[in-house]
């Protein structure tokens, strides 16, 4: 795709969103079902199930999915998706690419063993790799744009309020 066709699918979309601001709000939504034999959560994705479990830091098989690991694979995904739709709206060609992020966990604080360690990542870092002749002016451009729209970046970095509640 480039730059042009990209730019006319999203007029429309961002003519309505301007003049109807309450049409750009939304409600994604996910669910997911216990599992009845194993801790596991079984997420519908739309495509396939996925089937969560305990990390083997905390006792589980491995043969589950990680829900940290899913977090890092929705923030790739993400930054991926965002990147290279600033890159076409930038006419930035970019041959080829890669996506990595890695996060640092102490599971003493999710096993209670250490009040003091943290639940959760204590650092997560994102890092595209490029195969690019952009200069370098173009390049920052390219990452603070990825940084500023990237919905999961701007959601784990600015901590919106979450709600828990339990019913029966």
């Amino acid at each position: 795709m480039d730059a042009d066709t990209l730019r006319a699918i999203q007029a429309p979309i961002k003519d309505r969103y301007r003049s109807d601001p309450q049409s750009a709000t939304i409600t994604l939504s996910a669910r997911g079902s216990l599992d009845d034999q194993n801790i596991a959560c079984k997420v519908e994705t739309g495509r396939a199930l996925a089937v969560a479990g305990l990390h083997p830091a905390t006792g589980g098989s491995g043969m589950e999915l990680c829900s940290g690991d899913m977090l890092l694979e929705a923030l790739v995904a993400c930054a991926g998706v965002t990147l290279k739709a600033v890159a076409t709206a930038l006419e930035i060609p970019i041959r080829s690419g890669s996506v990595s992020a890695e996060g640092d966990l102490d599971f003493r604080g999710t096993l209670g063993v250490a009040k003091d360690a943290p639940v959760g990542f204590a650092q997560i870092r994102l890092t595209f790799d490029l195969d690019t002749e952009a200069p370098q002016e173009k390049l920052d451009q390219l990452l603070k744009l990825t940084e500023r729209y990237c919905v999961v970046y701007q959601t784990i970095r600015n901590g919106p309020p979450v709600e828990m509640r339990l019913q029966r």
